[in-house]
């Protein structure tokens, strides 16, 4: 286990080294960030007296050396726009989204898994037709029109739940409903899939021939084996939701780091832009990371490969 554990960890560290090189170059690229500071007006002595000050006249892998050095020390430079640290811009609208997440990942873990295991355990009952229902129509509704028919009816019409804001755990329950349920159908189809497969082996029935409950048939056997891909899913999805909730933060504006991404974007702040890129991508990696390792507890013969 130790041997898989390191492993998975010296790969983690070249993806993350892989995308920080990647995205730094794309969005210098894309951009010449002495004319996003400078502003479009400027005049062209101008642009070249920041693009030497700041340096942005050095080849790109000594700005990309310099810049990475200083991330790793936790400073991402200065917002262009929000005129202050990146590295506390982000941490403050952090919060936000990461309880948004993980709201919305555990409504879809509530509503998906068991919904699965019920339709492989009676398939082409009416619980199988509910839970395909319910997947085709959480693939098919997008994301902005779902929260916009919630806030008309739970808002407008019942007055039940307020329309926007991040003040109290009420301004998060339609978020976390949209969001959720835009990642409750394939966790629901893989979960779905993987207890039919586990249930049709030899083992199953051999568990069940020597006369062992049901209850512990389905949960300490079958759905041990049958979650597998659905933690890294999971993990996966986890990631997603954390950034790419821009859409769902700004219906309802809540001023998390998926609103601030698409602040910084507009507004061409690239060190914004670049930190969030950061940020996320290590919340995708190390998410990976730890579902491997859930994963290789559950099934040793993970830890082989």
């Amino acid at each position: 286990m130790l041997y898989y554990t390191l492993k998975r960890l010296g790969l983690a560290g070249l993806v993350a080294l892989t995308v920080s090189f990647i995205s730094f170059g794309l969005l210098y690229i894309s951009s010449d960030p002495a004319i996003a500071m400078a502003g479009e007006t400027a005049s062209d002595a101008d642009i070249e007296a920041i693009r030497q000050l700041y340096g942005f006249d050095r080849p790109i892998l000594v700005q990309y050396f310099d810049w990475l050095q200083r991330a790793m020390s936790g400073d991402l430079g200065k917002s262009y726009y929000f005129r202050t640290d990146v590295s506390a811009l982000i941490a403050e609208r952090l919060s936000t989204t990461m309880t948004l997440g993980v709201s919305a990942i555990t409504f879809a873990i509530v509503l998906s898994v068991p919904l699965g295991v019920a339709a492989a355990i009676r398939p082409n009952s009416l619980i199988d037709r509910i839970a395909l229902f319910l997947s085709v129509m959480g693939q098919a509704l997008p994301s902005f029109w779902f929260a916009l028919m919630l806030i008309v009816f739970l808002s407008v019409s019942l007055r039940l739940l307020p329309t926007s804001g991040s003040d109290t755990w009420q301004h998060f329950i339609m978020p976390t409903i949209v969001l959720g349920y835009y990642a409750a159908p394939a966790i629901m189809r893989l979960t779905r899939t993987g207890m039919l497969e586990v249930l049709s082996t030899d083992y199953i029935r051999t568990a069940r021939a020597k006369g062992l409950r049901p209850r512990v048939v389905l949960f300490k056997h079958a759905l041990r084996n049958a979650v597998i891909p659905v933690v890294s899913l999971t993990a996966v999805q986890f990631g997603f939701m954390l950034g790419g909730s821009i859409v769902v933060e700004t219906i309802f504006a809540l001023h998390g780091a998926g609103f601030l991404a698409w602040e910084s974007i507009t507004r061409n702040d690239l060190p914004t832009v670049q930190g969030l890129i950061l940020v996320f991508s290590l919340f995708y990696i190390v998410l990976t990371f730890f579902a491997d390792l859930l994963n290789a507890w559950l099934d040793p013969r993970i830890r082989i490969n």
